[in-house]
């Protein structure tokens, strides 16, 4: 069972700057996404649990337009201000608000190029990452793509190890882990409803991340 979001919260709004240290397994996942991505055409950029904005100041400064504009959601007031201060000198193209929770995105129907996602469904009830499909769909332009990377299962021996003990881990303290347990990406995504553009499983150091990258059909 997938914690509550109110420890979710408490977890890293403790964590905070501490988060870029797993870079180390996160940035090649990352790296991944970003080129199946298209950033280069995209004016307009939502990202679900922004963290400490390291991924956003990335794209903003190498990746999205001049005119492009990012808005980040996140769970945790730490998060929230880094984020805030790291991407201050893009001004009113970058605004980071705080959430909630759940999986509502603030934003109106068909309204955005991009939705990005990182290291953050797997914190989510099954529920609610089916939920946040729906909800990334709805917001998407035609022509969009959802952008996301989870924990993922393994699919080589060592990463499959690495995997099924950080899943018992979870399932016996999952504050340790904070609240991040590997799930399956692909198995939400209904293939009557998405194209999909890249899906992979990326894991250095045996530790394995799912990399999913995928356009809404038209219907």
């Amino acid at each position: 069972m997938a914690l509550e979001t109110s420890m979710v919260k408490k977890y890293y709004d403790r964590f905070g700057a501490k988060q870029n240290s797993q870079g180390f397994y996160e940035d090649p996942a990352i790296d991944r996404m970003v080129e199946h991505a298209g950033f280069e055409s995209a004016e307009t950029l939502f990202e679900l649990g922004g963290g400490t904005g390291k991924l956003a100041h990335r794209l903003l400064r190498e990746y999205l337009p001049g005119n492009a504009v990012y808005t980040g959601l996140d769970v945790s007031d730490t998060m929230v201000r880094l984020a805030a201060e790291r991407l201050a000198e893009f001004g009113r193209r970058a605004v980071v608000m705080q959430s909630a929770g759940g999986a509502h995105i603030p934003l109106e129907d068909k309204s955005v190029d991009r939705v990005v996602c990182a290291y953050v469904l797997d914190l989510l009830p099954e529920i609610e990452i089916a939920r946040v499909f729906s909800e990334v769909r709805r917001v998407l332009k035609p022509g969009g793509r959802f952008c996301c990377v989870s924990l993922g299962r393994g699919t080589t021996l060592g990463s499959k190890v690495v995997g099924g003990l950080w899943a018992a881990v979870y399932r016996a303290a999952p504050m340790l882990v904070g609240g991040c347990r590997p799930i399956s990406l692909s198995k939400f995504m209904d293939p009557g409803a998405w194209s999909l553009l890249c899906q992979e499983v990326v894991a250095p150091y045996w530790i394995p991340s799912e990399v999913l990258v995928a356009e809404p059909r038209n219907t």
